[in-house]
């Protein structure tokens, strides 16, 4: 691809960016509407992470096929047909006449939402081709994530309270198609050497995660000893040896495992599920704790999280820089700490205290928004740009299987049903210490990962790399 002007190269960062605030302000401002679609259908606790969840695990379970299949057949295309997809889904989950409905356009929401991420990122990659250029761009693209946590809960609030929870799916409409508009402008790229399609690999992801899921989400509904949890549970169990003998099995296959002998890799995958498994669950126990226990509207909630939002706003950019110009550890330090913080303040009791609970938001917020430009750097720096939707996909699937898994856990620890203000603190202590894990995790593999730097993908690494590649992945090696 010819190299694009500086005006060009910001363009493409722009329309990219639209996509993710078009994805993230749908999941920040759903989030506050959950209570008033818990009271809208009579929905219970496992009802309400099915909403959340059915959406997260077509996600996880499409987007290495997306990523792969925006290799294949261009970038640009896939990435114009998911904003498509995911502006018409939108609408039908505005017009869900019940909660199995909802669910269902959901599902189809994420198959649109499965092309956007990861193939703008490729996308990004392919025309940030300098490493200080492309780690700043990065630092913006987590910004926009920030800005959505700012906006999302205040217009989700607004919308709920003034017009009904169904606009919140209506108002992704005109960002949709100005985004779809603008994709003319984004320059047309594809692997040169594109990988064939793993359809057994893909089988076994969807088995994996969708009965892993399942499980954890109906367990407390259903009972732990149930046919059908104890069925997914074996077929999980058997699901990811059976994925993993696949995948070394297959000379091109949809995980490329060998990316994980490269310990900075791997770490950063681990990092970016601990870290979107605790924003999930703590966004689904916000929702919960503000409107169900102490009852307050929807924009009253939202205005609570403004702590958090304003971090995840100001702490990208910040974490852009310290990546570009010190490496990855020190803004993974930083977001593992700040995390583990807050998890600690609310065990303690922050909930208790207004001041306190807006200082342990606070120091979510800063744990967040340090830790995505460090670990989409770190997982992307040393590859090839010929695989670099593969390798943007799995960093960005782990992120959504932390997601899913976040909502599913910490959502399998909250009672059934409602639950009032007195008994809330007892209530989500379990899933605060879940949050604290993940904070202490983020920064163990820092630490552990502290000495390790991508040079170049050593051999083996991608099987159909060639003298070329090589270099190209010498060039943009961190």
């Amino acid at each position: 691809m010819p190299e694009l002007s500086p005006r060009r190269r910001l363009l493409v960062l722009a329309v990219c960016c639209s996509a993710l605030f078009l994805v993230s302000l749908d999941n920040t401002a759903l989030n506050t509407a959950l209570p008033a679609i818990w009271r809208d259908f009579g929905a219970s606790t496992a009802g309400l992470q099915w909403i959340v969840d059915a959406y997260l695990v077509v996600l996880s379970a499409l987007l290495l096929l997306a990523g792969s299949t925006g290799d294949r057949i261009g970038r640009r295309r896939v990435f114009r047909a998911g904003l498509a997809l995911f502006t018409t889904a939108s609408l039908l989950c505005s017009l869900a006449p019940t909660l199995g409905w909802l669910i269902a356009f959901r599902a189809l929401q994420a198959v649109g939402g499965c092309m956007l991420t990861p193939v703008a990122m490729a996308l990004l990659t392919n025309v940030f081709t300098d490493r200080r250029e492309r780690a700043r761009a990065i630092g913006i693209w987590s910004a926009v994530q920030g800005i959505t946590m700012a906006v999302g809960p205040l217009l989700g609030g607004l919308l709920v309270d003034t017009a009904g929870w169904r606009w919140i799916f209506l108002i992704n409409l005109p960002v949709g198609l100005l985004a779809l508009a603008l994709t003319g402008q984004v320059p047309e790229s594809r692997a040169p050497r594109p990988r064939r399609l793993d359809a057994l690999g893909q089988l076994l992801v969807i088995v994996l995660l969708a009965t892993t899921v399942y499980a954890v989400i109906q367990g407390p509904v259903s009972g732990w000893t149930s046919a059908q949890v104890l069925a997914c549970a074996v077929t999980a169990a058997v699901a990811l040896p059976a994925l993993i003998a696949a995948e070394l099995a297959q000379r091109e296959p949809l995980i490329e495992l060998r990316f994980f002998r490269q310990p900075p890799f791997t770490a950063s995958a681990l990092s970016a599920v601990c870290a979107f498994a605790a924003l999930s669950g703590f966004l689904f126990l916000a929702a919960l704790d503000l409107q169900d226990a102490r009852g307050l509207d929807a924009w009253q909630a939202g205005s609570y999280l403004l702590p958090m939002a304003a971090m995840t706003i100001a702490c990208p950019p910040l974490a852009g820089h310290l990546t570009a110009t010190r490496g990855s550890h020190l803004p993974l330090m930083l977001s593992g700490t700040a995390t583990t913080l807050a998890g600690l303040l609310a065990l303690l009791g922050a909930q208790r205290h207004t001041p306190l609970l807006l200082a342990c938001y606070l120091l979510f917020g800063i744990g967040f928004g340090l830790v995505n430009a460090p670990i989409t750097h770190t997982a992307i720096s040393g590859m090839p740009r010929a695989q670099a939707g593969v390798a943007s996909a799995i960093t960005t699937t782990s992120r959504q299987i932390g997601s899913a898994l976040g909502v599913a856990v910490i959502g399998a620890t909250l009672p059934a049903t409602g639950f009032a203000a007195a008994t809330f603190d007892h209530a989500s202590r379990p899933a605060w210490w879940i949050i604290t894990g993940c904070g202490l995790t983020i920064a163990a593999l820092a630490t552990l990962t502290r000495h390790h730097a991508h040079r170049s993908t050593p051999p083996g690494t991608a099987p159909s790399m060639t003298g070329r590649h090589r270099r190209q992945a010498s060039q943009v090696s961190a």
